[in-house]
């Protein structure tokens, strides 16, 4: 999702820093956009803030800032361990909480922050409470960004898709009649696309957008009815196992 935001931006015209933890990878994205690279772990501050001033001396100034971070955690509440916790919570919450925080200082009196969230941070999905949880506080806390920092110019908005076909979800995505029973839920008929997130956070990040502070369901319309619960999927599951 991520590399995708970053090719539409670069083909907007825009300047781009990506970063993460596959250097290599982040490297040939670089050379692709004609744009710079940075490796970075979001749960290390010190990296976070090497990040900014990396952004800063290569461009000059930095105008957007998008957190595409996430830990497909599937399972049951019970069974959820303190390990568990703390790893989402560092992926999903604390570091983009102090992604956030260097960001902020190193943006000028204008400028948009985004969060890719997830509809599930608004509707129910069953073995996904360490996710949700976190994706929605993090949610709030882009609100408090927004009300803090407006003053400045600079608005913070999250992005919620819903089901998407991305690298952490690719193997759901080879069960065809899994996907279906997704796909009957969104109201638009189809399931999202990458594409549609990164179209979405090119209009967050303009000019033209007099947004601050929400979260924009760009999922197709699933929120106005749900995902499967998880007895619905194991009986898809076990029939397609017979």
């Amino acid at each position: 999702m991520g590399q995708v935001m970053a090719r539409r931006f670069a083909r907007e015209g825009a300047k781009v820093m990506v970063a993460g933890r596959n250097k290599d990878n982040l490297r040939n994205l670089a050379d692709e956009i004609d744009g710079s690279s940075c490796g970075c772990d979001i749960t290390n501050q010190a990296d976070l803030r090497a990040l900014v001033a990396a952004t800063l001396d290569r461009f000059g100034k930095l105008d957007v800032a998008i957190n595409a971070t996430g830990y497909g955690l599937l399972k049951p509440f019970l069974e959820t361990t303190r390990a568990d916790l703390d790893y989402m919570t560092a992926v999903q919450f604390t570091g983009p909480f102090q992604f956030f925080q260097e960001v902020l200082k190193g943006m000028a009196d204008s400028g948009s922050i985004i969060q890719i969230s997830s509809a599930t941070a608004t509707i129910m999905l069953d073995n996904h409470a360490a996710y949700m949880g976190t994706k929605a506080g993090i949610d709030h806390v882009i609100r408090c960004i927004a009300n803090e920092y407006g003053e400045r110019g600079i608005r913070a908005n999250s992005i919620s898709p819903g089901l998407t076909d991305t690298p952490m979800t690719s193997e759901a995505f080879q069960t065809p009649a899994f996907v279906e029973l997704f796909r009957k839920e969104y109201p638009l008929g189809r399931i999202g696309t990458v594409e549609d997130v990164a179209e979405a956070a090119l209009w967050l990040a303009s000019d033209a957008c007099f947004m601050t502070g929400q979260n924009l369901q760009v999922n197709g319309g699933l929120t106005l009815r749900r995902n499967p619960r998880q007895k619905e999927i194991e009986a898809l599951l076990s029939s397609s196992a017979t």
